[in-house]
């Protein structure tokens, strides 16, 4: 009888791939770079040799697999097991992945959005596990997010719920990829963080070291300022102070609509810990509806770069479970 799972997690410069047992616990993990040359042409065929080789090389064999999931960047039609515009995977027309996953391995696949499946992780696995309704939001280059309500994963009309990075923090504010002014991932992502660092550097006129990498045009990240401001920095205290208050609303807006039983925050500027937690949770209580604010908890994700893996598992975990 199958007792074990596959993982995906596809990245515009690494994919991820796990063996996991049924109940979610990692057996063997490993990572190949992820090649977007020639359209992206080359991507899915590695992840099959990738995942073959490993089959023939470990002392399991395809009997022994349920199922496939993957989490992916682009619009994904789960109904259909394709994707497109994964622009950073140079995945410009709609890519067939599920056919071509199911032809080369003979086994059942499933894929959704990434920022899904890393939700799906943290629930099955990580910060969120106790509970049935969870929100997930990732800072990464971007932001995105998740939304688990009743134990459903839920995806809309379209596809667009769980856009996180999408709800509007600054009325005709910074410009987003997406074509819309203010988003919270012009604020909060990596990126966003570098972006109101610079900009509120040229007004700064006390003293600190991030004004002056700003100023002698030094390169700066989400991560060292966060570092100078703790460390005592001023500027950099009041970089993370606007950031953390654009967060701290979005969140509050996302809970007093849901009231999950918590909101998870991942992604490589979590890393930021109780700097980044504690001004988010402040500013999440002073915009939350009083019963949200005393029922939504903030919390740092627990399971790293692993939640893609072990999300896209329980993916097909789950699509099992449903038919």
């Amino acid at each position: 009888m199958a007792r074990n799972l596959i993982g995906i997690d596809l990245g515009g410069t690494t994919t991820k791939m796990a063996f996991l047992s049924l109940a979610g616990e990692i057996l063997t993990k490993w990572s190949i770079p992820t090649d977007i040359s020639d359209e992206g042409s080359h991507i899915v065929p590695n992840i099959i040799d990738s995942i073959s080789q490993h089959i023939i090389n470990s002392e399991f064999s395809k009997s022994d697999f349920l199922g496939i999931g993957m989490g992916t960047p682009g619009s994904v039609d789960i109904e259909n097991g394709t994707v497109i515009g994964a622009f950073n995977l140079n995945w410009k027309k709609r890519q067939q992945v599920r056919d071509q996953i199911q032809e080369g391995l003979g086994l059942q696949f499933i894929l959704d959005n990434d920022a899904n499946v890393a939700s799906l992780g943290e629930y099955w696995k990580g910060a969120g596990e106790k509970d049935s309704d969870v929100v997930f939001v990732t800072l990464g280059t971007g932001v995105g997010g998740g939304v688990i309500a009743g134990g459903h994963l839920l995806h809309g009309i379209n596809g667009g719920a769980g856009e996180l990075g999408h709800v509007t923090v600054q009325p005709n504010g910074y410009l987003c990829t997406c074509g819309k002014r203010g988003c919270l991932e012009q604020y909060a992502s990596a990126t966003g963080v570098v972006h109101v660092a610079a900009d509120m550097a040229k007004d700064f006129m006390g003293t600190s070291r991030l004004k002056e990498m700003e100023d002698n045009q030094e390169s700066v990240t989400s991560k060292m300022v966060f570092y100078l401001a703790d460390n005592g920095d001023i500027l950099a205290n009041q970089v993370v102070d606007r950031v953390t208050f654009y967060l701290g609303l979005a969140l509050a807006n996302v809970a007093n609509i849901l009231n999950p039983a918590n909101i998870i925050i991942g992604g490589g500027v979590s890393n930021a810990g109780n700097t980044l937690l504690q001004p988010t949770t402040r500013y999440f209580q002073e915009n939350a509806f009083p019963a949200v604010r005393d029922s939504t908890k903030l919390r740092l994700a627990q399971l790293g770069n692993d939640a893609g893996v072990i999300g896209a598992a329980s993916l097909a975990l789950r699509f099992q479970k449903s038919n």
